[in-house]
């Protein structure tokens, strides 16, 4: 979907898109309102995270969410003031209601990341590090305050390399977070480029946990002003950031990092024997980059559910990857807890396959859930 800025003549303007909502605003406005709304929310967080408590639910959730958006106040209010258009769902967003989904649906650990359509690069770099940690103290709160509830995927300041390396320091050091999100690209690049590198080697070197959630391309955005982004170019920036992390050797060089692709790996599984084929004639390299093979590498990483526990997608994934790789989610608030985990009831697996991936698998993941 395309976007006019509010302000045209602001020379930058930042875009956030998720699910076909789009907002547009000057860089101006955002700094702006921003800066009065995070004054005003900033050190009151904890309060705002305690109030509406939910009641413990009748029957005992189980499920690990590892795809759950938050949205802090003092970005709903920024983005309000500055003009920002965007879904009404997020605009409502509230913890009780993420409490009280989370009860209907049996999910008992919600791991919450921004959504990483949310870029803050435009607005600068010091202010792209401010509001970063910003975001993940706040986040971070809701953990404390509801330990077994919730979880946290850092957000980082990409493409600032140095301040990306000092916030995942923050992240696991102080705030204790539980893993870290990433985009699927940031400038144009995604996660395999040379470039970034050193937070790649930096995350292997810390065994982390890393989400990876899709945003607009900038390549490829505007093809169709009709259609939304998020009906196929989001799935397209997971095949695109998986294809750049394998024959980029990534994968190869991250061995002990722990990835989580979204809605179930997007075409990774109906692409993984095409490219295993087309690569041995058009990869001159592909021996070095991938000594273990094309299967090897895809078939260790981690796919989650959300929106695509349907038959067909779930058929495809299982039909490549072990049900140990596999981990529910369900892109809360774009698609509600009761829908996926009704998705996923339909999709015909035994009761030792739906257990794997309620539970188990990101038990395994993130030691600290199984508390």
């Amino acid at each position: 979907m395309r976007c006019d800025p509010i302000d045209r003549k602001a020379e930058a303007s930042v875009q956030t898109c998720h699910t076909g909502a789009c907002g547009c605003f000057s860089r101006r406005s955002l700094l702006r309102s921003f800066s009065a709304a995070a004054a005003a929310t900033t050190l009151s967080a904890p309060a705002v995270w305690a109030q509406g408590a939910s009641p413990a639910p009748s029957a005992k959730p189980h499920r690990i969410d590892v795809h759950h958006h938050f949205y802090p106040p003092f970005l709903i209010e920024a983005w309000q003031k500055a003009n920002v258009r965007t879904t009404p769902v997020v605009i409502r967003w509230k913890l009780q209601a993420t409490l009280d989904q989370m009860d209907k649906g049996g999910v008992a650990t919600a791991m919450l990341s921004l959504p990483t359509g949310l870029n803050f690069q435009n607005l600068g770099a010091e202010d792209n590090k401010r509001m970063t940690r910003m975001v993940n103290e706040y986040g971070m709160q809701a953990v404390k305050e509801h330990p077994a509830r919730f979880g946290m995927f850092a957000f980082m300041p990409m493409p600032d390399l140095d301040a990306t390396l000092k916030e995942i320091e923050y992240a696991f050091a102080v705030l204790k977070a539980d893993g870290i999100g990433l985009n699927t690209s940031y400038d144009g690049k995604w996660l395999g480029d040379p470039a970034f590198k050193p937070v790649m080697d930096e995350l292997n070197r810390r065994k982390a946990v890393v989400f990876v959630h899709p945003v607009r391309p900038e390549c490829c955005d505007s093809l169709m002003s009709y259609v939304p982004s998020s009906f196929a170019e989001y799935p397209q920036e997971t095949n695109r950031t998986v294809l750049s992390l394998l024959f980029g050797g990534g994968f190869t060089r991250t061995r002990d990092i722990k990835w989580i692709f979204c809605h179930g790996g997007a075409a990774v599984p109906l692409l993984a024997n095409r490219v295993k084929s087309l690569a041995k004639i058009q990869v001159r390299n592909a021996a070095e980059v991938l000594p273990n093979g094309v299967d090897f590498e895809l078939q260790r990483l981690y796919y989650e559910t959300a929106n695509a526990a349907f038959v067909p997608n779930l058929t495809a994934l299982l039909k490549y990857v072990p049900i140990s790789q596999v981990v529910f989610g369900t892109d809360y608030p774009y698609v509600t807890v009761e829908e996926n985990v009704g998705d996923l009831l339909k999709a015909g697996l035994s009761a030792a396959e739906l257990k794997a991936i309620d539970n188990e698998n990101a038990m395994r993941l993130i030691p600290r859930l199984k508390a």
